[in-house]
């Protein structure tokens, strides 16, 4: 039995909020491991790799300003999503009428079309979804920031894990997680704990409790709060932590009910040993705004060709013929194509690149430039060394 109700409108919302945790404890969420394992993390498709780039893309994106094209995208991707469900089409009239960012929280955990392509897309790494997304993700980052709980907290999480997933959990013991979405628990240990008392029949699923314990004196980038007063569930103990939050894999074990108990620490960002590669790489990006190109670059390292072929285009696009951006957005697209070792491409771009310096003056010195340009040390692909005279 869930509730004992005897108004309407009391039912109704209850039977919502548990249908929303349900479902949302059946979902799989995607994380991302760094381990001290020999040989991970070698490449930017390596385990830590992942671990690291998924923070630096997370940073990139919280930075990047959104545009009123990217908004409209993202309405006509929903309403594509939705034709023909009249009640998500209604609900998307009402968000590009009166959302403001001080209701982001409100819409994130409303069931509508908001939570549910966010969600998902943050759930199968959906990027292009996630950068059209990003001015809301920024507006929650900085809700949770203003509401950001002052107190030590012990929070729960309900989930469904097969068994893969929590073998994977178990060979993770003392390393740290990260979780590639926003991720949503409960103060209340025995509610939790009641709805995976009603999963029961899933046999072929495992029964999985977070325990979390955190502490707002270790957090630097990453906030968590509770989000009860601005939830569209008022009643609900709901904490929130920010997409990306690191978390410290403590212990596993059973209880008597056979439930698995899954206990972590929140961390900041500094207590891992990848922290140096974390401030390396962000330094490189630089501080303040960034812009499309930095994407391109982000998505580039990653190994990600397509993506960052996109967004350096997207760029291209936006850019007026004599915006002094085109020079290095010109060499990022002969580097890409260098990379996907279309080299007629590469030469092509580069020498838009030495053609747009010549005629806006921006080098001095040809013959300097010729020696030391990407395109003359490619010479070192032994099949392209007429590379040296396409410059000219």
């Amino acid at each position: 039995m869930r509730a004992v109700v005897v108004e309407l409108n009391e039912l109704i919302s209850q039977v919502k909020s548990d249908h929303k945790i349900q479902k949302q404890i059946e979902e799989p969420f995607s994380i991302n491991f760094f381990t001290t394992t020999p040989g991970a993390g070698q490449s930017t498709t390596g385990v830590n790799g992942q671990f690291v780039f998924s923070q630096i893309l997370i940073d990139c994106l919280l930075r990047l300003k959104s545009t009123e094209t990217d908004r409209n995208e993202l309405i006509d991707l929903c309403e594509k999503e939705y034709e023909g469900n009249r009640i998500e089409l209604k609900n998307l009239r009402e968000f590009q009428r009166d959302y403001s960012s001080d209701k982001v929280l409100w819409w994130y955990t409303r069931e509508s079309f908001f939570y549910k392509t966010l969600n998902a897309a943050l759930r199968t790494q959906n990027i292009h979804i996630i950068f059209l997304f990003r001015s809301f993700i920024s507006d929650i980052h900085r809700q949770l920031q203003k509401y950001q709980s002052q107190n030590v907290l012990r929070v729960y999480r309900s989930q469904m894990m097969s068994n893969d997933e929590l073998n994977t959990l178990k060979q993770c013991i003392g390393h740290f997680i990260s979780v590639n979405s926003f991720f949503s628990t409960s103060t209340d240990y025995q509610k939790a704990l009641s709805f995976l008392d009603a999963s029961g029949t899933l046999c072929d699923l495992k029964r999985v409790l977070f325990q979390i314990d955190a502490d707002p004196k270790r957090i630097t980038s990453k906030p968590f709060a509770d989000i009860h007063e601005h939830s569209e569930f008022l009643d609900e103990s709901e904490v929130l932590f920010m997409l990306g939050s690191i978390f410290r894999l403590e212990n596993i074990n059973s209880n008597d009910d056979r439930i698995w108990i899954v206990q972590m620490i929140l961390c900041n960002d500094d207590e891992h040993d990848l922290q140096p590669v974390l401030l390396y790489i962000k330094r490189r990006i630089g501080n303040g705004d960034v812009n499309l190109a930095t994407l391109g670059k982000v998505l580039r390292k990653m190994g990600k060709f397509d993506l960052a072929q996109k967004y350096f285009n997207r760029l291209l696009d936006e850019l007026p013929p004599d915006d002094p951006l085109l020079c290095n957005l010109y060499d990022d697209l002969g580097e890409l194509a260098s990379l996907r070792e279309d080299y007629d491409m590469m030469v092509k771009w580069h020498q838009k690149s030495l053609a747009f310096k010549q005629e806006y003056h921006l080098i001095t010195n040809f013959n300097t430039y010729k020696a030391n340009n990407s395109l003359g040390k490619s010479i070192k692909y032994k099949n392209l060394s007429f590379l040296n005279d396409c410059i000219v």
